[in-house]
Parts: structure tokens; C-alpha cells; sequence
């Protein structure tokens, strides 16, 4: 069940059929994500939920974390006459129902064969991604976000582009833990080798720079694992060293001109900046963040309320300023009624959403995920490494990736992120 609900997780809604009540959608990637948590309830009452007990602060974290979600969701209808309480009670709750899948995954995957299978279908799906992105590139089909066909550029193939970087990235994991922690099998090596070169590939066509540091987190914690365990050779570190350097260099030649804009933005390079024309999205992400720390500067203890950042009454009072402040950006980089862009960095959304009880909560999950699967990683036996440690390097790669995006429920990053903070507790020999 985790295995096949794969496809359905790591796909753009504009693929997934679905049907709307009152105002909330839920569609096939819910039906996945509930399938998922229903087959983890079944086999712990056919098994047992000792499993559970591994992950028990990373349990304790998830609960935190979601009380300061209900509490923040009260406190922007109490404060705020306008705030849409229905509409962001259902993004709370998505969020949520994915966050089951968390503990359901420790409760399915009792066996190496089951671990084995899920990466395999990740793999798969990773190719199947590249593969429609390469049509998008070459102009064969459209890309569905803009509704026609765009060659030569960065490419979201069915998922979108920080959705189709964490995908390749899950797959480029399976081969940095091989670098750093192998030998493998000659079978497994196939895999391993596929899931590294489409992984790489997809994480540079989809052009995410957050993808890039999200890269650089996990090659750092595969060397220190390594490195702790003995294993780490200087071959093993230039590996390791070899393929962040190699997607660096890609995702910067492929979105050379936003780079380059940006560089003239802040005035690093000599020239002058199309910011006014909407020349590149590195300047309308900066003027996004200034927002934010405005927020959380005026509201620093429990911010606007979940999920109100984006909205009219929480960045007008900064409007005026930041226009002051960026007069070359175009006004379509700005927030308004018509385009709530938001913060789009998580952890700037949750302290302005949240405050920093909510930032501290946020980074506190994220924490006792990090510190369990670590923990793991460096005790399991030696055969059982390379797989103990890749839940760990899913998880590094969304804490980088979510540095390009806001907090969005039902979305393929946030299904990476809570498998992940749920397979560090798995436990195998």
C-alpha cells in the first residue's frame, strides 16, 4: 500500500481528479494518504504497535506541534474579523490526515523487502517524472502550469518544480547513502545507479535552488555517518563532494538569467536589473521575506493566525515601505487580493503565522526527527546502514527545499516530509 500510493502522492492536483464539498477539495492523493494510514492502524492490530514505541518523541513533537496549529488557528479568529476560519481549518486538517502517515509507515514497514519496495517504487516513479519533464523541455507536450508548451527551461513535469526537485531527491538519496555507506549488491547496484542519475537529473531540470541546499544538507550527513562508522574513504567523500558539485552546477547553468538578474538586483554585478520587468524570482522571494520579518518583528510571540500571512490585513501595513524600499521590482512581485504570493519560506511562514511558539515547535519536529534517524543510522548493523540512513537524507533534503516554499497542505513535499519523519523510527536488522 505505501509502495502503490506513491504515484498518487508525488502528483500535481492538476492530474488528480477529485470532488469539492462546501468549499473543500479533497482528491485521489487524500484517498492515498488515508489508504496509507488505514493500512498502518490494520497491521499494528494484526502485528502489534510496538514500533510506535521508537518514534515516541518524534510523536510527542508531531502533537506539539499541531496544538500550536489549533491554538493559531483560534487566535487568528479571535484577533481577526475577516480571518477564514473554515478555509484554513481544512488546510490544518490536510495537513494532518498527511501526518498519519507518518506513524502508519513505521507500522508497515516491519521487513527489509518492505523498505526495499517502497524505494524501488520511488525510484520508478523518479524516472517516470525525468521522463515527462524531458518532453517539456524538448516542447513535446505542455507544461501544465502555464497552459502551453515553454521549452528549454526549468521544468515541473507532472508535479511542479519544488515537488518534481523533492521527488528526484528522494531518488538521489538511495545513491548517496550507497556512496557513503556500501557495498551494495550487483542487483541493488542497478538501482542504486538509475535512482542517483535520474535523481540528479530531475533535481537539476526542475531548476530548485532550495533542492540544491536540501543536496548539500544530506551529502554532509551521509559523510558524517560514514565518517562516524569507519566507512568514509577519501574516494567515498569525492563521490559524495562529486555530486552535489555536478546538480550545482546544473541548476545554476539552468537558471542562469534568474541568477544573474539577482546578482544585479542587490547590485553584485555591474548592470542593470530587469526587477521592474519581473526579471527574476530570486528578487520578488526577497521582497516575500521582507514581509514576513516585518510580520514576525510586529507580531513576534504568536503571529497573525495559520495560514494568514498571505492574506490582505496581515502585509498591508508594510505595503507602502516595501515599495519604498524595492522600487525597481515589478508590482506584480507584490502581494495584493488578486495574488497572495505569501511568505513562501516555511520557516518565515510559521514564525509570522505562528510566532516563534510556532517556529520553535516547527523546528522542534523537524529536530527529533533528525536526531532518531541519526541515531540509527549510526547503530544499525553494518548491512542494514545504507537504508537506515536514507530516511534521514529524505528528511534533510525537505528542510532544504521548503526554504523555497510556504506552507501549502497536500502538496507532494509535505507527503516527503511526513514519510520521512516516519521511517527514522523504523527499526530494522
Amino acid at each position: 500500500m505505501l509502495a502503490l500510493a506513491v504515484p498518487l502522492l508525488f502528483l500535481h492536483t492538476h492530474f488528480l481528479p477529485g470532488v469539492t464539498v462546501h468549499g473543500a477539495r479533497a482528491n485521489l492523493a487524500d484517498l492515498a494518504a488515508v489508504a496509507v494510514a488505514v493500512a498502518g492502524l490494520w497491521t499494528g492490530l494484526r502485528e502489534g504497535f510496538g514500533p510506535l514505541r521508537t518514534g515516541r518523541w518524534v510523536w510527542i513533537a508531531a502533537g506539539a506541534f499541531f496544538v500550536v496549529v489549533a491554538a493559531s488557528t483560534a487566535y487568528g479568529a479571535a484577533t481577526d474579523a475577516a480571518y477564514l476560519l473554515g478555509k484554513h481549518s481544512v488546510t490544518a486538517l490536510k495537513l494532518l490526515e498527511y501526518a498519519l502517515m507518518a506513524p502508519a509507515a513505521v507500522l508497515i514497514v516491519r521487513r527489509r523487502r518492505d523498505l526495499e519496495l517502497l524505494f524501488a517504487s520511488v525510484t520508478v516513479w523518479a524516472v517516470a517524472a525525468l521522463a515527462y519533464g524531458l518532453l517539456e523541455f524538448f516542447d513535446v507536450v505542455d507544461d501544465f502550469s502555464v497552459g502551453h508548451k515553454r521549452a528549454g527551461g526549468r521544468e515541473p513535469s507532472f508535479l511542479g518544480p519544488h515537488d518534481f526537485a523533492a521527488l528526484s531527491a528522494m531518488a538521489l538519496s538511495l545513491s548517496l547513502a550507497a556512496v557513503a555507506l556500501g557495498p551494495v549488491g550487483p542487483r541493488a547496484r542497478r538501482w542504486v545507479v538509475t535512482a542517483g542519475v535520474v535523481g540528479a537529473a530531475g533535481l537539476v531540470l526542475s531548476g530548485a535552488v532550495a533542492g540544491v541546499l536540501g543536496l548539500g544538507l544530506a551529502a554532509a550527513a551521509a559523510g558524517l555517518v560514514a565518517l562516524r562508522r569507519g566507512r568514509l574513504s577519501l574516494a567515498r567523500a569525492a563521490g559524495l563532494a562529486g555530486i552535489v558539485a555536478a546538480v550545482l552546477l546544473g541548476t545554476l547553468v539552468m537558471r542562469s538569467s534568474d541568477v544573474s538578474q539577482f546578482l544585479k538586483f542587490l547590485g553584485i554585478k555591474p548592470g542593470a536589473s530587469q526587477a521592474s520587468l519581473g526579471g527574476s524570482s530570486y528578487s520578488q522571494r526577497t521582497v516575500l521575506a521582507y514581509f514576513g520579518l516585518r510580520i514576525v518583528a510586529h507580531r513576534p510571540v504568536f503571529g497573525v493566525g495559520w495560514q494568514e500571512s498571505a492574506y490582505e490585513d496581515a502585509y498591508r501595513p508594510y505595503l507602502a515601505a516595501a515599495r519604498r524600499r524595492f522600487p525597481d521590482v515589478a508590482p506584480l512581485a507584490f502581494p495584493s487580493p488578486q495574488h497572495r504570493w505569501g511568505v513562501q519560506n516555511l520557516y518565515l511562514q510559521a514564525a509570522a503565522d505562528m510566532g516563534v511558539v510556532g517556529l520553535a515547535a516547527l523546528l522542534a519536529l523537524l529536530g527529533s526527527g533528525l536526531v532518531a534517524g541519526l541515531r540509527w543510522a549510526l547503530r544499525a548493523p553494518p548491512a542494514g546502514a545504507p537504508l537506515a540512513v536514507v530516511p534521514v537524507l529524505w528528511l534533510l533534503m525537505a528542510i532544504g527545499i521548503w526554504n523555497g516554499l510556504g506552507i501549502v497542505a497536500g502538496i507532494p513535499l509535505v507527503a516527503m516530509t511526513w514519510l520521512s519523519l516516519g521511517l527514522v523510527a523504523v527499526r530494522l536488522d
